[in-house]
């Protein structure tokens, strides 16, 4: 029996024969015998003392005596074409397969995939079926297969062989040493050594002619150990498993995944106990996450549990919790467990992918592009990508898909990314880890920069500047890689990589601010960014306050975002870099204007104007024009507004620049709207239907604008300021329009903007009469914009819904809302608010007598 297999069952076959006839028997022995005395006759030729003519002539008696005895051989086992012998030893039918495990859990999709293939048999009269499961350490791919051979054994009647290969332990089997083993097991007497590989092939093939058999091997190493234990013929059936794929071009090759969820607490519940999973549900979905739903590291989990009865699944979901313990908690004996198994896949590598195995344990992205492997280890990315294929291969890192601009990523499996760090603090100095970390984030810095300068070239040179080319969109690729980007500027915090921090985190915060996406991610790399710089010079420190100054006062916290912008503008006024100071003028005022201080704003935005002008910069000065006139706009000063819009429009179109155009078309529609609700409200219909005409339009087509672009914050911009315009021929229509900008915008995680576009649908529904859903709407965003602590929008909506309630003829409710409103203008110091709240509060006191 060969090593490491045990006999599970006997039987004889359906039509068992009698013994083999007695010459049959002998054949074998006699070309054995034969086969021993001419090796003996031609190795002693040179020790004989005869002349050449006689060693001619003895060696050709030798050769004609053994194609006799061959022959001879040949006719006693039957003529060519009759079927393979029975087994020889008293008509046993070897059924080697090792028993299946207990608690088998799950698979069902995996043995129903089997199951079709073994259906539909071998594509070749002449050649087996061969099935193979390839996938990673403790995946489960053995209790699979073994599963599955029970329940297909009865169909191949000559019996069931097993080998466990032992690819993966460094001690290989070679096939010569299988094939003696399986013979034995068929009945074949080898009572002298038949030769080398070829030799045992050919008897192999000859012993299973015609049989119908099915062949377990466990654990091989590659497509060579396989393909010289392959029978011949297509009765066979030969199931094969393996921690890397073959590429024996056999008729199913399959990796095999982790568990599901799933059937990673069942497998924890059926070893630990169903009623100690049922108490606690959720630490045991927390183990099955934290064992990466591998069976192995699950399996020894329950074992666990089932030997501690006063452990419950919470204290050993907290142990296992700690990284740096983790592995340690799945040993099983000194030989058994996750590191061990872990360990054979790597002793496999090369020393060049154990140490591209390393390093992708220490760098903390949770995926990456291929193109990270050769700056891991200071390679080409080409050779870099050879190297992390060929970890692929052997299944200790895997590809999680192919990313939002077309390009394949890799992760390590939790499990070896603990163990890759493991071997890196073992293996590598500090020194070499840090030069790794520092590799990746350098290329991650060269790749943000390219892609934000890109996406605005404004924000990183005066004028227009030159423009990279891509061969993806700068939203595709922070898409991609937002995940990696956040992990590396934490992991360069930690190793104090200041510089790289700071040019990495600029340049996401520059994408994040002009795409409008990912406001958390935005928010937490404004921070990281700003660390940074506070370790550098000041005109680090001073952009970083404003890239951590635009999210703030994006997010509603305008009193911060005011106290960054300022900060900013003391350092570069002392500095006396005046681009960056009219950038930080233009960013205090809007501080100003959206705190609902006006008058300061104004002056600042000014100021701001004139500085861009001083330096030649037009697009910058016409952004700022843009942002004056929606101060203009919120002062009722609409004709200004309109004068201030034309100029900058002007300017785009004349560069060329599409986007900002459509962003000064939004902000022309909102002051047109405005100037028709103004003409209404004074009892001018007439002049108010023809501003409503040109409001919707202008405001429709930046939307498409945008859509087209695939701006989608941009986009819902526009639709909520479409569902703004108040036409009351249109009524339903706006109101479809702010509900997709509020959609739009919760998708996008923008959560002051649905907070702001709660207020839009509001004022929609009450347009439309239906005050009842209007005030439950504008409560809403009411609450959103106290958890912010945007006062001003705090102050607003207290103002809008205690309009609503007027209304609808509820005084009494809309007192304390009005009341609410006057005080926050007031600490404000917005006299426009605090006037139009004083006149809402004043419509809530009873009529006089």
């Amino acid at each position: 029996m060969p090593n490491g297999t045990s006999e599970a069952r006997t039987r004889r076959a359906p039509d068992e024969a009698a013994p083999a006839p007695a010459d049959r028997r002998a054949a074998p022995w006699l070309v054995g015998g034969l086969t021993a005395v001419i090796t003996a006759v031609t190795t002693s030729l040179d020790a004989l003392d005869l002349p050449a003519p006689a060693q001619i002539a003895l060696t050709g008696g030798v050769a004609l005596l053994a194609g006799v005895a061959a022959w001879g051989a040949q006719q006693a086992q039957g003529p060519a074409g009759r079927d393979a012998p029975e087994p020889v030893a008293g008509g046993v039918v070897p059924a080697q397969l090792p028993p299946v495990i207990a608690h088998f859990t799950g698979r069902d999709a995996s043995l129903a995939e089997l199951r079709r293939a073994v259906a539909a048999g071998s594509g070749s009269p002449a050649s087996p079926l061969v099935v193979s499961v390839h996938g990673p350490a403790g995946v489960g791919k053995s209790a699979l297969a073994a599963r599955f051979a029970h329940e297909i054994a009865d169909a191949y009647p000559d019996g069931a062989l097993y080998f466990d290969l032992r690819g993966a332990a460094g001690a290989r089997v070679r096939p010569e040493d299988v094939l003696p083993a399986f013979l034995q097991a068929l009945g074949v007497r080898l009572a002298t050594d038949p030769g080398g590989l070829p030799e045992l092939q050919k008897l192999w093939w000859t012993w299973t002619r015609g049989r119908r058999l099915l062949v377990l091997l466990d654990n091989a190493r590659d497509a060579g150990q396989v393909r010289a234990l392959l029978p011949p013929g297509g009765g066979c059936a030969v199931l094969v498993t393996s921690r890397q794929p073959l590429g024996l071009l056999n008729d199913v090759d399959r990796r095999l995944r982790e568990f599901t969820a799933e059937h990673a607490v069942e497998l924890l519940g059926r070893l630990a106990g169903r009623d100690r999973i049922r108490a606690d549900p959720d630490a045991a979905a927390e183990i099955a996450e934290l064992c990466g739903r591998l069976p192995l590291a699950i399996g020894i989990c329950g074992g666990r549990l089932a030997a501690r009865e006063t452990w419950t699944p919470r204290v050993l979901a907290d142990r296992l919790r700690d990284e740096r313990r983790r592995l340690g908690e799945l040993e099983h004996g000194i030989d058994h467990g996750v590191r061990a198994s872990l360990a054979l896949s790597y002793d496999d590598c090369s020393p060049t992918q154990r140490r591209l195995l390393r390093t992708l344990g220490v760098q903390a992205a949770p995926d990456v592009q291929a193109w990270t492997a050769g700056a891991l280890l200071g390679l080409s990315d080409l050779e870099g990508e050879d190297l992390l294929e060929a970890l692929v291969d052997a299944q200790l890192a895997e590809c999680s898909g192919t990313d939002a601009t077309g390009r394949m990523r890799y992760r390590l499996h939790d499990l070896v990314r603990l163990y890759a760090q493991e071997r890196a603090e073992r293996e590598d100095a500090e020194e070499e880890r840090d030069a790794a970390v520092e590799r990746v984030l350098d290329g991650y810095r060269e790749r943000a920069e390219r892609v934000a300068a890109n996406r605005w070239p404004q924000d990183w040179h005066r004028g227009s500047g030159q423009v990279p080319d891509l061969e993806f969109s700068a939203v595709d690729w922070l898409t991609s890689e937002r995940p990696a980007l956040l992990a590396l500027l934490g992991q360069g915090a930690e190793r104090e990589m200041w510089t790289l921090v700071w040019r990495l985190g600029r340049a996401a915060c520059s994408l994040f601010h002009s795409l409008r996406v990912f406001w958390p991610e935005w928010k937490a790399a404004a921070e990281l960014t700003h660390t940074a710089a506070r370790h550098l010079d000041d005109r680090s420190l001073g952009i970083a306050l404003l890239e951590r100054s635009a999210v703030r006062g994006n997010q509603g916290r305008v009193d911060l975002a005011y106290e960054d912008a300022s900060e900013a503008l003391r350092i570069f006024t002392g500095n006396r870099e005046m681009w960056w100071r009219a950038r930080a003028l233009r960013s205090t005022g809007m501080c100003l204007r959206d705190a609902g201080n006006l008058d300061e704003g104004q002056r600042y935005l000014i100021e701001a104007v004139d500085a861009f002008e001083a330096e030649g910069d037009a697009w910058w000065q016409a952004r700022t024009r843009r942002n004056l006139a929606e101060l203009r706009l919120a002062q009722r000063r609409y004709e200004e507004a309109r004068h201030l819009l034309e100029t900058a429009l002007e300017v785009f179109q004349r560069n060329g620049n599409r986007y900002s155009e459509a962003q000064t078309l939004r902000a022309l529609g909102e002051v047109l709207a405005s100037e028709a609700r103004a003409l209404r409200a004074s009892g001018d219909g007439q002049a108010a239907e023809v501003k409503y005409s040109l409001a919707a339009p202008a405001l429709e087509r930046a939307a498409e604008a945008f859509r087209l672009r695939g701006e989608q914050w941009e986009e819902a911009r526009c639709l909520r300021a479409a569902g703004e315009v108040g036409d009351p021929r249109n009524g339903l229509r706006e109101l479809t329009f702010v509900r997709n900008a509020g959609r739009m915008l919760a998708d996008l995680g923008d959560v002051w903007g649905v907070a702001r576009t709660r207020v839009s649908e509001a004022n929609a529904l009450a347009r439309l009469g239906r005050h009842r859903e209007a005030a439950d709407i504008v409560r809403l965003a009411v609450a959103e914009f106290d958890g912010l602590g945007d006062r001003w929008w705090q102050a607003r909506g207290r103002r809008t819904l205690a309009e609503i309630l007027l209304d609808a003829g509820d005084r009494e409710a809309a007192r304390r809302p009005a009341r609410e409103a006057l005080d926050l203008y007031r600490s404000l110091g917005n006299a426009a608010g605090e006037s139009r709240a004083r006149a809402v509060l004043a419509r809530t006191e009873p009529p006089e007598d």
